[in-house]
């Protein structure tokens, strides 16, 4: 089978994410269909996590190619780029504060990010509900998408942003995410100024981050009065079940963690105390560097499901590049199997690069020095 013209193909996008709805928003605006499955039954069926920093190099460069560069800086929250770093007693060691027309990479609640996405995008180019168990038929198409429904769709191109456990990446690759042999703990805490005026001091409008060497912590503004913390810490990845304790057990995990904290400062201590609700486990993982696949013409990657690593600060700003830049390529090629090497022929090196520099890079948050990143969970 000939490899079609990018204007005649039949391209599904596999997660609703920021990587998948970006490249959906940058094809049709160049005059391309397309549709968006997503395993979850609509956009308000769960949380869709804390606060992004979109980099002017990066995320910034695929949000002017959507068209919604104006939109992201009246939703941004500038002041969210203030970085505080603080020892295990509590004292500050380093403080950031941008300036006031700083914009190198302004925060946005995750939340936010997709709802901008989702309504820029045609009625009807998202369809909810539809996880995907598998991606069939020959290389070179039509492919054949099956979902859990038992529903199928016929492709002629596959676009797999459907993040770290992808269904679509076993089409080209073997590879499958590895725990880096660090865990995120994260909490919540709602109507901060009010409940939690002792952290919202300690916090600021931005982020602020705490290590020893061995256990680490980071918490971030989120819009709506709301801070997220993250406790890291080197665990194995069943370590709730090895500990004798389950995810529900807030009040066992508690006392696990003030033990483990017992030396740092009682301020600190208090996003053990005082969150609101339960904890929620988030194992880090990432897929082995170098991550790359033989061309294929019906089906690529972009975002964690072509180069998972670990999350400081650069996944969702790579995954909305690589989608802009393989909406571009398919908006700019003779055929699909053409614009997929374009696209590989530039990604694939980049996210390499990336990787190596940031392989091991979850150990980062542990150390006592002023760290490059922070955290970017979802």
């Amino acid at each position: 089978m000939n490899s079609p013209a990018p204007a005649r193909a039949r391209i599904s996008v596999i997660g609703a994410g920021p990587g998948g709805l970006t490249c959906a928003r940058v094809l049709q605006r160049h005059g391309l269909a397309v549709t968006v499955h997503d395993r979850d039954p609509g956009p308000d069926a769960r949380d869709q996590g804390g606060t992004l920093d979109l980099h002017a190099d990066n995320g910034q460069v695929a949000l002017r190619e959507a068209g919604l560069l104006d939109e992201f800086f009246a939703l941004a929250r500038p002041e969210g780029q203030e970085m505080r770093q603080l020892d295990p007693a509590g004292r500050l060691t380093f403080h950031h504060v941008p300036e006031a027309d700083e914009l190198v990479k302004p925060e946005i609640d995750r939340g936010r990010l997709r709802e901008l996405l989702l309504g820029s995008l045609r009625p009807g180019t998202v369809h909810w509900g539809r996880a995907l168990d598998a991606v069939e038929g020959p290389a070179e198409g039509p492919r054949l998408l099956r979902f859990a429904d038992g529903t199928t769709v016929e492709a002629d191109l596959v676009i797999g942003a459907d993040g770290a456990f992808s269904r679509v990446r076993p089409a080209v690759s073997p590879a499958v995410p590895e725990h880096t042999g660090v865990s995120f703990l994260e909490a919540w805490f709602s109507d901060v100024e009010d409940r939690h005026p002792d952290l919202a001091e300690l916090v600021g409008p931005g982020s602020a981050a705490a290590a020893d060497g061995d256990r680490g912590l980071f918490a971030q503004r989120n819009s709506g009065n709301r801070i997220r913390a993250y406790l890291v810490r080197r665990v194995p990845v069943d370590w709730i079940r090895a500990s004798g304790l389950t995810a529900d057990d807030t009040e066992g995990l508690r006392a696990l963690l003030l033990d483990e904290y017992a030396h740092w400062s009682p301020r600190l201590r208090r996003v053990i105390t005082d969150n609101d609700g339960p904890y929620v486990d988030r194992p880090i993982f990432a897929l082995p560097v170098p991550h790359t696949w033989e061309p294929d013409p019906t089906v690529t990657l972009l975002g964690d499901a072509a180069h998972l690593m670990p999350p400081l600060g650069v996944g969702v700003n790579l995954a909305m590049l690589d989608a802009a830049e393989l909406a571009l390529a398919l908006a700019n090629s003779a055929t699909v199997d053409d614009a997929l090497r374009t696209y590989e022929k530039t990604m694939l090196p980049r996210a390499t690069e990336t990787a190596k520099a940031l392989e091991g890079g979850a150990e980062h948050l542990l150390s006592a020095e002023v760290p490059e990143f922070g955290p970017e969970l979802a």
